[in-house]
């Protein structure tokens, strides 16, 4: 088994990170342990952590997965990538290593450390090569009160489907992404499922800096957080100057693209031309942060839809996850209207579904729009997704666990997708909206 290094992404292009509290400070021991994906799921896995500035021979160990102990003498290490993560209240470290050359469908075993100071043995599965059932989550904004309320949903989204194979972040993991505290919540909040279950996170507004007029008078370009590349080794698959930002994973006859919906609009629709026209997979999901239908009052991301909507038409986008709105509202199959690319309609038996969730405690109100089948204000959610050949299978639960929203989408030889309401017909909720 051959294992390679990775470095975490090029921090040298990323802002340093202000003050931050001492809430999370760094130890010797690993903290913030997360698996991601870095090249194919049927035969690496990355994985990324946090130490304080004195580990000076980060590494990882991987293994077989047993029944019993013996799979620790049969262990590999591969010393790990490492980059700084320096504020004025601690000087970290993140290393991230990509173990190669897995088995794929395989059960493994893996720690990090430096090789006195260790994380537990953690399990990951690799992918298969071909089509196979398969579930994922998907989450939506976390940002506020992280710890005290987000952490609920994430823990009833794997009591839900302990088996899902990722999770997707549409953006906003937290509210202000150069405060190290608030990244510490967060990991807090996931706690071992970070380590058990890979993440595919997307960049939200949140996630970048908030910058003074000064300076962006001297530099009105949007700058992600330092921490971003730092904790997340992603592909690096996407438009240039945008990776890790950017990116693709194809997964068991399913292509998963996260795109950026804070900069580079133009770029990553000439990208999206390219991977979706030579796209083998079966399944076609895209998720980011803004929304093209947007579900929450006074707002509309109107570049964003007449710049990807037209292509997700064209290539047949089958789901589209997102996030920003705070708010539950999922469409029908919806297409661009016909030579108007700043409206949309429902055209029966084509087009994608496109889906916005929240799931943390940071709420807003509504806006009611004909193209919704159905929503929710003041809840939190999460969403399973399941694939199994020609079906595709979305449930919404909330926080509790409740079955709020169900669709199925079917493939159809020769003919666009069937979609099939199966919602359990409850009211929806509205707590903001006094009855008429």
């Amino acid at each position: 088994m051959a294992l390679m290094a990775s470095a975490a992404g090029a921090q040298e292009r990323d802002q340093p990170v202000p003050d931050a509290t001492e809430a999370y400070p760094p130890r010797v021991f690993p903290d913030r342990v997360i698996l991601t994906y870095a090249g194919d799921p049927a035969h690496t896995q990355a994985v990324t952590w946090r130490t304080d500035g004195t580990v000076a021979n980060a590494q990882g160990q991987v293994a077989r997965a047993d029944h019993g102990p013996q799979f620790e003498s049969q262990a590999r290490s591969v010393p790990a990538a490492t980059v700084p993560l320096v504020t004025t209240a601690s000087d970290a470290r993140c290393h991230s290593v990509v173990f190669e050359e897995l088995e794929p469908r395989t059960r493994y075993l893996y720690r990090v450390g430096d090789g006195a100071h260790w994380s537990e043995w953690a399990a990951f599965q690799t992918a298969a090569i071909g089509p196979e059932p398969f579930r994922f989550l998907y989450l939506g904004d976390a940002q506020n009160s992280i710890n005290s309320h987000w952490s609920r949903v994430i823990r009833a989204a794997f009591a839900c489907a302990p088996d899902a194979r990722f999770i997707v972040h549409a953006g906003d993991l937290v509210d202000r992404g150069t405060d190290d505290s608030n990244w510490g919540e967060w990991f807090q909040a996931a706690g071992w499922i970070n380590a058990m279950i890979p993440s595919l996170p997307s960049p939200g507004n949140h996630e970048y800096v908030e910058k003074s007029r000064e300076e962006i008078g001297r530099d009105s370009s949007p700058s992600i957080t330092g921490h971003w590349r730092a904790q997340f080794a992603l592909p690096q698959n996407g438009p240039k100057g945008l990776e890790e930002t950017a990116y693709f994973v194809d997964y068991q006859g399913a292509r998963i693209i996260s795109l950026n919906s804070n900069e580079g609009l133009e770029k990553q629709a000439d990208w999206l031309h390219e991977i979706l026209g030579r796209n083998p997979n079966r399944w076609t999901i895209i998720t980011f942060h803004h929304p093209i239908y947007s579900s929450a009052k006074e707002r509309d991301n109107a570049q964003i839809r007449q710049l990807w909507q037209p292509i997700f038409d064209k290539y047949h986008v089958d789901l589209v996850l997102q996030g920003h709105d705070h708010t539950y509202a999922r469409t029908g199959l919806q297409t661009t209207a016909a030579g108007d690319s700043s409206s949309s309609a429902a055209n029966p038996g084509s087009g994608t579904v496109y889906v916005n969730s929240v799931a943390g405690p940071k709420q807003y109100v509504l806006d009611r729009k004909p193209e919704q089948k159905r929503t929710a204000e003041e809840t939190q959610l999460f969403q399973v997704v399941s694939i199994e050949g020609d079906t595709l299978r979305l449930e919404a639960r909330t926080a509790l666990g409740e079955l709020y929203d169900a669709f199925t989408l079917k493939k159809r030889p020769g003919l666009a997708n069937e979609l099939i309401e199966q919602g359990p017909g409850t009211p929806e909720r509205h707590p903001q909206i006094p009855a008429e």
